[in-house]
């Protein structure tokens, strides 16, 4: 039977059609199968990205300093929508002038404890222009930094970081969200 609250992922085949859904708090062990999630990068006014440390009581990556904010997808949501709807809920504040990055981005990798994440994970670019309030179950800490030294902390200390983020942060490439000329 399909679980019927909203706190599910939607579980796909390795093409990425939609299989079923499975409890989200149930899915993530040491053979979780491949799921529907998202990534976000998002900007202030001045440029600088938005970094997040995981909550210590994360069942992944505990305390491990990520990209501003993740989830997962609902049954026939995109993942632009599930920004919109998870991203207030764990930073609040909304996500402005969200583009799509990394539209093909997937990955699996295997934490200290052995619990695995198996993601089809868009990766998508924004912007914060309000003040954020972070959601103590979801973000330790955050910082904003300057782009380069993402990037170098990526390139040169990977271990610093969940290891979806140093993925994503080599595929974005030198320029994350170019400022518009004025």
């Amino acid at each position: 039977m399909e679980p019927s609250t909203d706190d599910v992922v939607v579980l796909v085949d390795d093409s990425g059609a939609p299989l079923g859904t499975a409890p989200r708090l149930e899915v993530h062990t040491g053979e979780t199968p491949l799921h529907l999630a998202f990534s976000t990068y998002l900007v202030d006014d001045e440029g600088r990205l938005l970094m997040t440390r995981r909550a210590l009581g994360k069942k992944t990556w505990p305390g491990v300093w990520t990209n501003s904010a993740c989830g997962h997808l609902l049954p026939g949501e995109s993942a632009v929508d599930a920004a919109r709807r998870r991203v207030p809920g764990e930073l609040g504040a909304d996500p402005e002038d969200l583009r799509m990055a990394l539209p093909d981005f997937r990955y699996r990798a295997v934490d200290a404890s052995g619990v695995v994440e198996n993601e089809i994970c868009p990766v998508m670019v924004g912007r914060i222009t309000t003040d954020i309030a972070p959601d103590p179950d979801e973000v330790a800490e955050h910082a904003w930094m300057d782009w380069a030294t993402v990037r170098a902390i990526a390139r040169d200390s990977p271990h610093l970081l969940s290891p979806w983020c140093v993925a994503q942060v080599s595929a974005l490439g030198d320029e994350l969200f170019p400022r518009e000329a004025s």
